[in-house]
């Protein structure tokens, strides 16, 4: 069932990725969160995530404006580097509370609670179609760089925030594309490195006992057959009703990730 789920969690959100702001890990890392805790669901999705932009890369990368690609990415990657070690930090918070629900027991942790409002505010944004449409004047870059990166660090939601930045670069939808993929890889890069030295080196052991890592490797396969389909046939597609759907999702996770249920 954890195959059948992240994998087509991965191959839909891949494909829509590539054409919109809409975030892979927007959705990928509650999906793990399912099965695994809460900052190795992070680290997971992070994993896929890069997997996924290095294939996008491949095909659209080389349309990338290289200085905007700095000005967004540098302060980015810097920013990233900040989340994961913040992350780090609430992973080893002792458990906040503790309760038995319908012969379940419960934990409240601090890093659920970070997850969790960010999982809210981030569905919350795909629910209001007026902030679907807010974007920053272009002097603003470094800044969006530095807001999204830092969210991608702690949390892996970033999309979002990089759309919103560079929207009004004035770049070409192909420029664009290229612009963001690129920035993502370096983002990504960028965290993975914090979370590999701090908290993911103690919990390895528990995705690869749980087989996590072949989750990760076919959700990577299956987000690559997304991106590639996504390029060749989505043109143009219109996201609200997925964003609707979406949203909603996410709301209840949050709910159930912020209560302990999860």
């Amino acid at each position: 069932m954890s195959y059948i789920v992240i994998c087509t969690v991965a191959f839909a959100i891949s494909g829509l990725t590539l054409f919109s702001g809409f975030g892979l890990g927007t959705l990928l890392m509650p999906t793990f969160a399912l099965f695994f805790p809460v900052e190795v669901a992070v680290v997971a999705t992070a994993m896929v995530h890069l997997a996924n932009n290095i294939f996008k890369v491949i095909l659209v990368g080389r349309k990338a404006d290289s200085a905007t690609v700095l000005k967004f990415a540098l302060p980015a990657a810097v920013f990233a580097m900040f989340g994961a070690l913040l992350l780090n930090y609430f992973t080893i918070i002792e458990p906040l509370v503790q309760y038995v629900f319908a012969g379940r027991t419960c934990t409240i942790t601090a890093v659920k609670l970070v997850i969790a409002s960010l999982i809210f505010v981030f569905a919350v944004m795909e629910l209001i179609p007026a902030v679907k449409k807010i974007s920053f004047d272009a002097k603003y870059i470094p800044l969006g760089g530095a807001l999204s990166g830092f969210f991608g660090g702690i949390s892996g939601f970033q999309g979002a925030l990089r759309t919103a930045f560079l929207i009004k670069a004035g770049l070409p939808k192909e420029v664009f594309i290229g612009t963001m993929v690129v920035s993502a890889v370096i983002v990504d890069i960028s965290r993975l490195l914090i979370y590999g030295i701090t908290f993911f080196s103690r919990d390895f052991d528990l995705l690869q006992s749980q087989g996590g890592i072949g989750l990760v490797i076919a959700g990577s396969l299956c987000a690559f057959g997304g991106a590639f389909v996504g390029s060749r046939l989505l043109k143009k597609i219109t996201m609200r009703t997925i964003q609707l759907i979406v949203g909603s999702m996410l709301l209840i996770l949050a709910i159930a990730l912020g209560s302990g249920f999860i």
